[in-house]
């Protein structure tokens, strides 16, 4: 099913014509009936009749008017089939038989609620979205599913359920996608999803992102303490790395100087008391040694 453009003509001009043919027809009708009506010319049988055939034309006349508001589409059928689908805006007017079904194209947005999920690695996470969506193909929409509201949200509930199995919540490994730290990938690859599951419903997913993100309460406790373990490991092996950073330049310095000449037990020693004092967490005391090493 694709969207036939139809032709629709201005309302205004039939709306006219339809008080007209009103007008006339209660004129004829009231003059069929009244006390003389010979001396009106035409029978009065006939005057009615032609009343009630105005009338008629006037009633199907005004059947074939509808409005078309901005970023709005009436999909036409006649008998059930599909005849085609007007955007003119305005007053509108066509075959009094067509049935018109109205469906809004503008853009509209949602979120999703939140879906308890397991993640890459088993994990059981909570995630939501918001989706961003538009009807672009009114005929798509009105006859290859049954509600295309319903079904946006349903598929994208199912899209969401199954981006969020194929990512870890953190990453683990370098270049490793993951939810909580690549927020653009995982995007597209939602907005991909849905894009897929919604093509048949003539819906054009615009924009798809996490609004929500969070370990299940059941064991946010114990990920906490493992992103603090993390954190804290992180932190120490940089600190290491700048400590035998500062340990060597400081020795090649004083290589270079020939100030001091330290042999290898005392260029330990110096090393042992620098990474003391650069990796300690705590405030170290200094004890000045007045004698030898010997």
């Amino acid at each position: 099913m694709k969207e036939i453009p139809i032709r629709s003509l201005p309302g205004i001009p039939y709306l006219l014509g339809v008080l007209v043919l009103a007008a006339a027809a209660v004129w004829l009708v009231a003059t069929g009936i009244g006390p003389d009506p010979d001396t009106y010319g035409p029978a009065s049988g006939g005057r009615i009749v032609a009343g009630i055939l105005l009338g008629v034309i006037a009633f199907l006349s005004l059947i074939g008017l509808y409005t078309v508001q901005p970023n709005q589409a009436a999909v036409l059928s006649l008998f059930g089939k599909y005849v085609g689908t007007v955007k003119d805006n305005g007053l509108r007017w066509n075959n009094p038989f067509y049935s018109k079904k109205k469906v809004s194209m503008r853009v509209r947005n949602f979120e999703s609620g939140k879906l308890k999920v397991n993640e890459l690695d088993g994990s059981p996470i909570e995630i939501a979205a918001v989706i961003v969506w538009q009807v672009v193909d009114a005929s798509e929409a009105v006859y290859n599913v049954d509600d295309y509201e319903s079904f946006v949200h349903i598929q994208s509930e199912s899209a969401l359920r199954a981006m969020a199995t194929s990512y870890p919540y953190d990453q683990h490994e370098p270049g490793q996608l993951a939810l909580r730290s690549h927020a653009s990938e995982i995007s597209q690859h939602l907005k991909d999803e849905l894009a897929e599951r919604l093509a048949n419903a003539g819906v054009e997913v615009i924009d798809a992102r996490i609004s929500h993100l969070a370990y299940a309460p059941e064991i946010a406790q114990a990920m906490l303490q493992r992103q603090q373990a993390n954190a804290v490991v992180a932190a120490r092996t940089q600190i290491v790395a700048g400590a035998v950073g500062m340990v060597e330049m400081a020795l090649q310095e004083l290589q270079k100087t020939g100030m001091v000449h330290l042999d290898e037990e005392r260029k330990a020693s110096m090393v042992s008391n620098l990474l003391t004092v650069l990796c300690s967490d705590r405030p170290t005391q200094p004890i000045v040694n007045a004698g030898t090493l010997y």
